[in-house]
Order: structure tokens, then C-alpha cells, then sequence
């Protein structure tokens, strides 16, 4: 199973702007050694804050619509993701009650697979099998 792990965005973080201190950096390099050693981590980044970044919004038949940050509710925003892949839940939970946060809240989500789409053909399975090999080899 996979999991996103989605490090939630505060006042302090994502308005203000601040950074991790050399120390949290540290203390977070050590916990994604222990995750890429253990063979779960696949991916795992900080995101810089939401002045940085834009939404895209869709409504209808209407055309896209380009919104640009920041974003005033910093509540909702994210500081960073890992995405682990583990035997099931309690596994991921495991491993993130041992992430080096003194606060905050984090949010867990499984990532779907193909198998959970009631819909999906044996072709269109295939196809989406064939499009991340494809991205995998990049």
C-alpha cells in the first residue's frame, strides 16, 4: 500500500515564511535515512510557501482560471508530503508517531491504485500500467 503523508502549513511556516532551524534539518534527515534504508520512503519533500504558488481554478465551461498566492487559509495549506509505501495502516502510523515534529498536525492518506476504481477496464489497467513504466524510466 501507499501512502501520502501531508505535513500541514501554519501562520509560522507558510505567512511568516520561517524555515527550519539547521537542527529540525538534521533531525529530519535522519528520520528519511532510517525511512530510506527500511525501503518505504519513495518520495519526500518540503514545499515552499503559498506567496510562491498558484491555484488553478475550473468552473464549468468556463475557462481555467489562474489564481496566484498566497493563500489566506494557511490551515489548509501544506508544508511537505512523503509518500511511503508499507504493508498497511498501522505501519504508516508507526512510522510517522517517530517523525521529529514537537507540533502541528499531519494528515495520512492512502493513494489509490487501480484495483479500488470499480470501473476500470483490463484496457484501460493496462494502459495505466504501460503510462508509469513510461514515467518511472524519466
Amino acid at each position: 500500500m501507499r501512502f501520502m503523508v501531508i505535513v500541514k502549513s501554519d501562520e509560522k511556516t507558510d505567512v511568516a515564511g520561517a524555515q527550519p532551524s539547521a537542527e529540525e534539518l538534521q533531525e529530519m534527515g535522519k528520520f528519511n535515512e532510517e525511512l530510506v534504508k527500511a525501503g518505504v520512503m519513495l518520495a519526500g519533500e518540503g514545499l515552499l510557501p503559498s506567496a510562491e504558488g498558484f491555484r488553478i481554478q475550473y468552473s464549468g465551461t468556463t475557462e481555467a482560471r489562474v489564481v496566484d498566492g498566497p493563500f489566506a487559509e494557511s490551515k489548509e495549506l501544506i508544508a511537505g508530503f512523503w509518500i511511503l509505501q508499507v504493508k498497511d495502516r498501522a505501519e504508516v502510523v508507526e512510522w510517522m508517531k517517530r517523525a521529529p515534529f514537537r507540533e502541528g498536525e499531519i494528515e495520512i492518506r492512502r493513494i489509490a491504485e487501480m484495483e479500488d476504481f470499480d470501473n476500470a477496464t483490463p484496457e484501460i489497467v493496462e494502459h495505466e500500467q504501460k503510462l508509469r513504466e513510461r514515467a518511472g524510466a524519466n
